[in-house]
């Protein structure tokens, strides 16, 4: 590593320490102090930057520099989990401690790893002087832990983020994900009589219907789902928490279940909505005694592998790793879904292993933050020039 290198890797080290140490767990997913820090970096580096709040405590970062076209949006999430076992951890969470060429600390992957990137580039553009040509935008979203309305969905919707190239930071270890399954998830309440468990029979049992529902739903919505597939990605369906009665002694009036649907790229959420909605109206189950609710949705993408975006990425994983890049499957979701009905070119990128996000003693290697800012710094320069290009 040259001399150069080594002040980026300093650099890099100080932000994301700084960063690791203002707390944004969710819930309640606040991110107003670490808003705050990242606003005032981006305006000393001449920025024109918006705190953005729709909802306290979901504070959101915007920083501009430069205009016209191509935009190109840089994206990160800042909040975090939190921590499931404080004494699975070998460090403090809230601390930044390197150790064996690692930086560890909550959300040092996921996805504060890469928002540190994205400061570190911010600053290192804007002392070259900008973009050439175009806008470049910054964006430090929270609620992305809730999948919640209050972050990047936020910024789109308010027009906030219009962009032709969206880069969002992911834990790919500098790798691609350019193509990303679709979201929904819904709630499930089964309505029934309470009545005293020594006579059942003059009750009418939530949970018992609530199993019907669900046999339902698993014979005429979910059992070919297995059978839909699209380069390496599936179509799922996880009912994931379930909830019911009060007493043991006590028929249930009520209970709930929540599932998370993962939809094709080809496939749409309102469909997707449909067939669950069929598959419960056909289940016999009178009228009235269920409710279906849609909490999240949003379609997935596919990109085509060859858009400017991407190839840029090429290009600069190439000279700077000596290999080609790779294309990843991606498991979980990142914010760049919010945009994959606007026909734009979506990338995720940065550093960190996928298997670190929501662990004990999550780390990021510190030679892929350098990795991760040297290849976007190219990328930058290769779709919009830098006014001081060494």
């Amino acid at each position: 590593m040259g001399a150069d290198e080594n002040q980026i890797k300093q650099q890099l080290t100080e932000i994301l320490a700084d960063l690791i140490a203002i707390p944004s767990v969710f819930p309640p997913g606040d991110t107003v102090d670490l808003c705050a820090y990242a606003a005032e970096r981006f305006e000393a580096a001449g920025y024109e930057t918006d705190v953005v709040t729709k909802t306290e405590p979901v504070a959101n970062v915007v920083a501009r520099i430069g205009s016209g076209a191509p935009s190109i949006v840089v994206n990160a999430h800042i909040d975090t989990v939190g921590v499931n076992n404080r004494d699975d951890w070998r460090t403090a969470p809230l601390q930044a401690t390197e150790k064996d060429g690692r930086i560890y600390g909550l959300g040092a992957a996921n996805c504060k790893g890469s928002a540190a990137v994205h400061i570190w580039l911010a600053e290192e553009i804007a002392r070259r002087g900008g973009p050439k040509n175009g806008e470049l935008v910054f964006t430090l979203a929270g609620d992305e832990e809730d999948l919640g309305p209050n972050g990047t969905a936020h910024l789109r919707d308010a027009g906030l983020m219009k962009p032709d190239i969206l880069i969002v930071g992911a834990t790919t270890e500098n790798q691609l994900i350019t193509a990303e399954r679709g979201i929904l998830w819904v709630r499930i309440t089964a309505h029934g009589k309470a009545a005293h468990a020594g006579d059942p029979g003059s009750g009418d049992n939530a949970i018992e219907r609530m199993m019907r529902l669900l046999g339902a739903l698993q014979r005429d919505a979910f059992a070919g789902l297995a059978e839909r597939e699209d380069d390496g990605m599936a179509s799922t369906a996880n009912i994931g928490t379930i909830r019911g009665g009060h007493n043991m002694n006590v028929v249930p009036s009520d209970c709930a279940v929540e599932i998370d649907r993962r939809l094709l790229p080809s496939e749409d959420f309102e469909a997707a909505y449909q067939e669950i909605e069929t598959a419960l109206a056909n289940s016999s189950e009178p009228a009235g005694s269920y409710t279906l609710e849609r909490l999240r949705a949003t379609n997935g993408f596919k990109g085509s592998g060859d858009g400017d975006g991407v190839n840029a990425f090429r290009r600069a994983i190439q000279a700077r790793t000596g290999s080609q890049a790779r294309f990843l499957t991606p498991v979980g979701a990142y914010d760049g879904r919010y945009f994959a009905d606007d026909g734009i070119e979506i990338i995720n990128m940065g550093p960190g292993a996928g298997s670190e996000g929501h662990a004990s003693n999550e780390s990021v290697p510190v030679s892929e933050l350098v990795d991760a800012a040297v290849i976007q710094l190219a990328v930058i320069d290769d779709l919009m020039g830098l006014r001081d290009t060494p």
